[in-house]
C-alpha cells in the first residue's frame, strides 16, 4: 500500500470548508482538475452518497472517477473510496480548526491511499510507485489550492 498526505491552511472557518468540499454540484467550478461530475445517489451529502467525475490527468487527458463516501463527520472528516484499474483507493479529508491572525483558520489534511487488488496493480505499483506518488501529491496539492481560492471567494463576498 503506498500513502500520500499534504497539508494546506485555508483562511475560511471549518464549516465553510466543509459546504465548499461536500457541494457536489459547485464541485467542477471550483476545482481545475475536475470535469463534469454526475451525482449518482439522491438526497444530502453524507455516507452512501456517490458520483462520476472527469479529472484532468497532469501528462494530459482525462480519467473518469466514481467516489463513495464511507465516513462523513461534519465539519471534521470525510473519507471516500474509489476503485481504479488493479487499484483501491481512500482518500481522507481532515479539517481542524486553528486561530490564525484571529481569525478562523483551517488546517485541512488530505490523504490517499492506495491498495493493489491484483497482479497487474502491483505490477504497476512496483514499476510506477514514486511517480505515481508524485503525481497524487501534485493533484492533491492543486484541489488545496483551488480550495483556499474558493474560500477565499467566498470571504470576500460574505464581508461585502
Amino acid at each position: 500500500m503506498s500513502t500520500v498526505a499534504v497539508t494546506g491552511f485555508i483562511e475560511a472557518h471549518a464549516v465553510d470548508v466543509w459546504r465548499l468540499l461536500t457541494d457536489l454540484p459547485g464541485r467542477a467550478a471550483r476545482l481545475t482538475a475536475a470535469g463534469p461530475i454526475e451525482v449518482l445517489t439522491p438526497g444530502p451529502f453524507g455516507p452512501g452518497t456517490a458520483w462520476r467525475e472527469e479529472r484532468a490527468q497532469p501528462g494530459g487527458g482525462t480519467l473518469s472517477e466514481e467516489f463513495l463516501v464511507v465516513e462523513a463527520v461534519a465539519p471534521h472528516r470525510m473519507v471516500l473510496c474509489s476503485s481504479g484499474a488493479g487499484v483501491d483507493y481512500r482518500i481522507t479529508w481532515s479539517l481542524r480548526p486553528v486561530r490564525r491572525r484571529r481569525r478562523g483558520c483551517t488546517a485541512i489534511t488530505v490523504t490517499q491511499e492506495a491498495a493493489p487488488t491484483d497482479p497487474y496493480g502491483r505490477v504497476v505499483a512496483l514499476l510506477l510507485g514514486g511517480l505515481a506518488a508524485r503525481a497524487v501529491e501534485v493533484a492533491l496539492r492543486r484541489d488545496l489550492a483551488d480550495l483556499t481560492v474558493a474560500a477565499g471567494v467566498l470571504g470576500s463576498v460574505e464581508a461585502a
